[in-house]
């Protein structure tokens, strides 16, 4: 397995409760995992703990069966490739550098660029099909061009794990679409493992192996789409009327229009 949450308990300084509360669970190689769940719900705070960001006050958060709290930054780095929720770039800079950034794990105590690193760069911008860009300035880019040079920075860290944070946030149907075949594509075709947290619970149940539902910092339910997506559970945690229905043998939900809901389950008015 990659991830490992064993009991985890997590709470934010100054909280009143606990942002994740008796989290356990896995991922393993080659397995696209998708967590969803509505704002607050703890799937960012996830992310966090699996990136050795924040240390739960109980239980233990594993990468490949080590505690992620005894790797070293640029170790852990070479091994898990992270892509945040926000990021805009801080100084001009053109794609390729931007890219090349992915390589720092990787570098001596003086930085010296050498031919493999150009090599491994350009193979991460050939994966996420921005080569033709690698000239652009970043500033230029579309919302859609600039989450996939992302990925590809982070591919350049050469990776055995993904984490990813909302990919998808303010895309257009087009690169939505693109980021998840792109992430699936690179789950399936080199056997990486990837956590994907997103609101777009289709685009999920579409690309997943399995989805990890996520309610007031707990696991609400977890495996296959078909298995989670069920009318109960998402009109439970989203609190919210749905219909679920399945698309080329894939469950999808649809939200209702608004009528009394009581209870956790939708009821007409």
């Amino acid at each position: 397995m990659i991830f490992e949450l064993q009991n985890v308990r997590y709470r934010y300084p100054n909280a009143d409760v606990d942002a994740v509360h008796d989290v356990e669970g896995q991922v393993d190689e080659g397995e696209l995992v998708s967590v969803v769940g509505p704002n607050g719900s703890g799937k960012t705070t996830l992310i966090r703990l699996f990136a050795g960001a924040e240390s739960p006050y109980q239980g233990q958060v594993l990468v490949v069966g080590r505690p992620v709290s005894a790797w070293g930054r640029k170790e852990l780095a070479r091994t898990v490739g992270v892509v945040a929720q926000r990021e805009e770039p801080v100084f001009p800079v053109r794609v390729r550098q931007q890219v090349l950034l992915g390589r720092y794990p990787h570098l001596g105590p003086f930085g010296m660029v050498g031919q493999e690193d150009d090599r491994i760069v350009q193979k991460a911008l050939e994966r996420c099909d921005v080569t033709h860009l690698a000239d652009r300035w970043v500033a230029t880019l579309s919302g859609g061009e600039w989450q996939r040079v992302r990925i590809a920075r982070t591919l350049a860290q050469e990776p055995r794990a993904l984490l990813l944070d909302e990919p998808t946030a303010n895309l257009d149907i087009r690169h939505e679409m693109e980021v998840f075949e792109l992430v699936h594509r690179l789950v399936k075709s080199e056997k990486m493992s990837c956590v994907v947290v997103t609101h777009h619970v289709n685009l999920a149940a579409r690309f997943s192996d399995r989805i990890i539902v996520m309610h007031h910092g707990r696991v609400q339910a977890v495996g296959t789409p078909n298995e989670v997506l069920k009318r109960e559970t998402l009109e439970a945690v989203f609190e919210w009327p749905v219909d679920v229905l399945e698309w080329e043998g894939v469950a999808q939900f649809i939200p209702q229009r608004r009528r009394q809901y009581v209870g956790g389950s939708g009821q007409s008015g």
